[in-house]
């Protein structure tokens, strides 16, 4: 009897080499793929496994009991959101910050680099970059205390001036209603120098014979500004400003924190600060992770809807 032998086909045999060329070209660069190894890491440990937590926020979560052990509330929780006058007014602010960051802040960073690409003397350009770069490097805690010193409603360098000129001292920090624009105002001058970063190595990539023919058909400084420079980097625009408004419910907890006081909350409590005081001080962790995954849907559509819209432009997008 004659036995039945396999020979593989021309295809098996092609994927079998291609799987061993992929493990030779994994082995060639080991290092490099062994580098990744803690970053993955990171991201699988502290990002994607504590989504599993998320559940509950459909449970009545008892810590004796654990996660898995609570029992199920359904949508328990989302309803006690929506019916709780301090979560509306927090969404409401942290939306209105969310706005004037979006349309205030994100534009301050273009701005300084196109100031700074306009600077002819390179040793003030640098003067001015590491001027502009150096708060970026201090805490929150830190620069919030120095607005509690420059913005004293007695001694603060502010008032005085207020004062010289013959007006009366206002108390910044304690009035409700200057709350959120100092909070743009504080953000701008502490990140906006570091985040003309990106902006100004996007200038380099602009082609120089642009400007030189624009020069020659008779372009101002100003049109070669609107003309030349902000096409040549509206890619790069583009990208920050999705990225930007997938945080855009994120307004930056550490700084409301540090500057919000308990007459600035009704204009200065936010999603995040309420968060923090129902579930760090109230040990209320299934109802703060209903509010925070509501945030996070908020925050995925709005950075889905803007991708797409960006993608209609021809503008790339992230997703």
């Amino acid at each position: 009897m004659i036995r039945d032998t396999f020979v593989p086909s021309r295809s098996a045999l092609g994927v079998q080499r291609d799987r061993y060329r992929s493990f030779r070209r994994i082995w060639k660069h080991n290092l490099l793929y062994l580098m990744l190894f803690l970053p993955f890491a990171y991201f699988l440990i502290f990002q994607y496994v504590p989504l599993i937590g998320s559940i509950i926020a459909f449970k009545d979560y008892r810590l004796a009991a654990g996660i898995f052990g609570s029992p199920w509330v359904g949508l328990k929780h989302f309803h006690e959101i929506f019916a709780d006058p301090m979560f509306g007014r927090a969404f409401r602010n942290t939306v209105t910050i969310g706005f004037l960051k979006l349309f205030i802040y994100f534009p301050a960073p273009i701005v300084l680099a196109l100031l700074l690409n306009e600077v002819g003397n390179v040793a003030f350009k640098r003067t001015v970059q590491t001027l502009v770069y150096l708060p970026n490097f201090l805490s929150w805690v830190i620069f919030g205390s120095l607005m509690y010193i420059l913005l004293a409603p007695s001694d603060g360098p502010v008032n005085v001036a207020i004062q010289i000129m013959g007006g009366r001292s206002i108390s910044f920090m304690n009035r409700a209603d200057l709350f959120q624009p100092l909070v743009v105002v504080s953000e701008i001058l502490k990140s906006s120098g570091w985040g003309a970063i990106i902006y100004l190595a996007a200038l380099t990539s602009v082609d120089p014979q642009l400007y030189e023919a624009a020069k020659m058909d008779g372009a101002g400084r100003w049109q070669l500004i609107r003309n030349v420079t902000v096409p040549g980097i509206a890619m790069v625009i583009a990208t920050m400003f999705i990225l930007q408004t997938g945080y855009f419910m994120a307004v930056g907890f550490d700084q409301i924190f540090v500057l919000q006081n308990a007459i600035t909350l009704p204009t200065g409590d936010i999603i995040d600060t309420l968060m923090y005081r129902d579930g760090i001080q109230q040990a209320r962790f299934d109802y703060t992770t209903a509010i925070g995954m509501f945030n996070g849907i908020i925050s995925f559509t709005l950075l889905f809807v803007v991708d797409r819209i960006a993608k209609r432009m021809d503008h790339p997008g992230i997703l």
